[in-house]
């Protein structure tokens, strides 16, 4: 996950990164393509090593599952106004199942979802990346074990306002860039400053995205509110019943044959 999350870094920030002067330049039009490439190989291995590390059939049964109802989830918004249902179940799975588990699923949740609404494109890794981040985060939320109640309520609602400003926020760095800087003048510039193009970038996003972000925050905080208390007790039954850490130990019984336990 980290390999991933700095190429993600990479391939979101080059922009920032990169001098005006840098080669990376002439090449920006190739950087989705390539990305997306590398992005599917390292997917792969991150997936090999939580498989090693003992990511069973009944963790993989959840994954599906969970990735198919956001998946479903997406086309009832279809991003309208950002009416985008699917990330308040992010916010609830991330937080019972982790942030490991939370970054697989995001991920493949916004995969299955591009392949049922035919969203697939230079952009479906972007997307994969930063759902990833978005689910990842609730799963670091402080104090997993102790809160519960309203307290844990407000505390994921508030990150999935924030979040769902960040996610919209990130995503507009996978297009900004490869706008045609002759047609605007908050379009990325090869021969600004970072400090420029920062300015530029934060004008993009108050112009283009800031409503769907709002939409997007406003629907995460009211799902999570009315909907939290039962889906975060539909997970963690869930959870316990899977028992996916739980080892499997014999004890001897009276007539002397060793049974699970």
């Amino acid at each position: 996950m980290v390999l991933v999350s700095a190429v993600g870094v990479a391939g979101f920030g080059w922009p920032f990164l990169a001098p005006p002067a840098s080669g990376l330049n002439a090449h920006a039009q190739d950087a989705p393509w390539l990305f997306a490439g590398l992005l599917v190989l390292l997917v792969a291995v991150v997936a090999a090593t939580i498989a090693e590390s003992g990511l069973g059939p009944k963790a993989v049964a959840m994954l599906g599952v969970l990735a198919a109802t956001g998946a479903a989830l997406r086309p009832l918004g279809a991003g309208t106004a950002g009416l985008e249902p699917m990330f308040f179940l992010m916010v609830l799975s991330g937080r019972v199942l982790g942030p490991g588990f939370g970054f697989v699923l995001g991920s493949v949740t916004m995969f299955a979802s591009a392949l049922l609404t035919g969203g697939v494109g230079p952009w479906m890794p972007f997307q994969m990346l930063s759902m990833g981040w978005f689910t990842m985060g609730a799963g670091l939320l402080p104090f997993p074990d102790r809160l519960r109640g309203r307290g844990e309520l407000l505390l994921l609602a508030g990150y999935g306002f924030l979040a769902a400003f960040a996610y919209g926020t990130i995503m507009n760095m996978s297009g900004w860039p490869f706008m045609n800087e002759l047609a605007s003048n908050i379009a990325f510039s090869p021969d600004a400053s970072v400090s420029a193009n920062l300015a530029r970038f934060l004008a993009y996003c108050l112009a283009t995205s800031l409503g769907w972000d709002a939409g997007r925050a406003l629907v995460t905080v009211v799902l999570t509110l009315t909907l939290g208390p039962p889906v975060l007790r539909a997970l963690r039954r869930a959870t316990r019943r899977a028992a996916f850490e739980a080892p499997v130990a014999f004890a001897a019984a009276d007539d002397g044959v060793s049974r699970p336990t």
